[in-house]
């Protein structure tokens, strides 16, 4: 399976879809990023939104996210009966397929540092991104939840966030973030409207009054349905599943003359939760997970996607695009992956401790460059296409004319985009290349290398495609642009050789 990380921001709106509506377009609107699922919860006032990407995207995209709501929720009119402290109350990562908890907490602490610089929102992280033992559990974090923390934050040494002001963002209010093993977020109904009732069932099954060690629960009342809920998180459901909770809550209410009446399961579930529950209650014998069709399919689209046709062979096919501008950006995505690479070697290193929060710049900068480049190796292939398409109208026309023009500029302006995104990453790759990790010297010099190539290639595409402009001046001006890019790259290029023979 590719990398892959699972993020589930929670927000306090569970009333208007429209706003949930938006906030999801926000996130999506990274290329690349699914959304799984997204459920809302009028009584709670709180909706709960899965998506899923590789880890690259994964902090814009939940950034997106925050902003998006930071917009639209107003915190100094929000209730509901689930306990809040912001308009994106949490936003956990899950480490999902080849990486690492220690990549995810990687993310959290860019998110955090993005939330609270660029929106002025408090941050606290928390679960295994948790800057100290106090803050590990969410529901002391949440302590007090949004108008608790709004009077106290400013006085209160202990509320001092983690990243962001030390005052409350009133209308967008504070949040945390974290780094969690996939929970099940689950609910039991009771045939009662007792909240007393819920409220004892909830404490037998609690971790923190003597319950189930990997259970949060709390007893609502739900006016809607005149029941009342036991509302909670499995936070591992391996070593306490949800049939052993189920039983438990089913024997306590019994004490009371109470029956569960159903139950539910809020977002997305792990399918090994459900199997548990069906191998406990159907007492399978020699039972497999390979005997899951489901699990079996999985195991034979994997195996053919390994199969699938790469960027590689759609170079090498007859097609003409994509072609060398296409190539020249994903040299430049590569020599962003290897600067990215080297910085991850470098930072918290004790050796390299000086070098912490330049390097950590120049990581998460690389990052986002290597996203942009990685994009423009479609972006090329669509420009090249759209030339092909004026081609295809008819000879001698006014339209034909202005649409060749149109799409040749286009054609040039994409490598041209390349050109000024390679020459930021060999300007970083020289930085890495003299203040990181001496052991990966010749990465960063790759990178070097790679990052020349994009600069290179990208030009020759400018000049080809200027060959057939007809506005002398747009055709100087990138002309010249093109030339004083090759021309900084060169030099910056040369500089990181010289760096690595000298290490070497």
């Amino acid at each position: 399976m590719a990398k892959l990380v699972e993020c589930v921001p929670n927000f306090s709106e569970g009333r208007r879809p429209e706003v949930i509506e938006a906030i999801c377009g926000a996130i999506t609107s990274v290329d690349g990023v699914t959304l799984l699922d997204h459920e809302m919860d009028a009584d709670h006032n709180r909706a709960v939104v899965t998506f899923v990407c590789h880890p690259s995207l994964a902090v814009d995209a939940a950034f997106r996210g925050y902003q998006k709501a930071a917009e639209l929720i107003d915190m100094t009119t929000h209730s509901g009966e689930h306990p809040r402290m912001g308009a994106c109350d949490v936003c956990p990562f899950i480490p999902i397929s080849d990486m690492t908890v220690d990549d995810a907490i990687e993310l959290a602490n860019r998110l955090g540092r993005r939330v609270g610089e660029e929106l002025q929102i408090p941050v606290y992280l928390y679960e295994d991104a948790a800057t100290s033992s106090k803050r590990k559990n969410l529901a002391k974090v949440r302590t007090g939840e949004y108008e608790g923390i709004r009077d106290s934050i400013e006085t209160d040494s202990a509320r001092k966030p983690d990243y962001g002001p030390s005052k409350m963002n009133l209308k967008a209010g504070s949040t945390a973030i974290g780094v969690r093993f996939p929970l099940v977020a689950y609910n039991v109904y009771l045939d009662t409207n007792k909240k007393w009732i819920a409220d004892k069932v909830a404490d037998a099954v609690r971790s923190l009054r003597g319950g189930y060690r990997f259970v949060k629960a709390l007893g609502f009342e739900i006016k809607e349905r005149d029941q009342v809920q036991i509302s909670m998180n499995l936070v591992n459901y391996t070593k306490t599943p949800m049939f052993r909770v189920f039983e438990t809550i089913k024997s306590e209410a019994a004490r009371y003359g109470v029956n569960i009446m159903s139950s539910e399961i809020i977002g997305l579930v792990p399918n090994d939760a459900i199997l548990d529950v069906a191998d406990f209650y159907l007492r399978f014998e020699n039972f497999s997970r390979e005997q899951v069709l489901e699990q079996k399919l999985q195991s034979a689209s994997t195996s053919a996607g390994a199969a699938r046709e790469t960027f590689c062979d759609e170079v090498a096919s007859s097609a003409p695009a994509p072609g060398g501008g296409s190539v020249a950006a994903s040299a430049g995505a590569l020599s962003a992956a290897l600067t990215t690479m080297v910085c991850r070697l470098t930072v918290g290193k004790k050796q390299y401790a000086a070098v912490k929060d330049e390097l950590s710049g120049i990581r998460d900068k690389a990052d986002g460059l290597r996203n942009e480049l990685t994009e423009l190796i479609e972006t090329d292939k669509e420009a090249f296409n759209a030339v092909m398409d004026a081609y295809k109208l008819p000879k001698g026309t006014e339209e034909r004319d202005r649409a060749e023009q149109e799409a040749t500029k286009q054609a040039a302006v994409v490598p041209l985009t390349v050109m000024v995104k390679a020459l930021e990453v060999l300007n970083m790759a020289r930085t890495v290349a003299q203040k990181g990790n001496e052991n990966s010297i010749t990465d960063a010099g790759v990178a070097g290398l790679m990052g020349m190539a994009a600069v290179e290639g990208a030009g020759y595409n400018v000049r080809i495609n200027l060959t057939s402009l007809t506005d002398a001046q747009t055709v100087a001006k990138l002309k010249g642009k093109a030339h004083a890019l090759a021309e900084k790259a060169r030099k910056v290029a040369a500089e990181i050789r010289d760096l690595v023979e000298e290490k070497l």
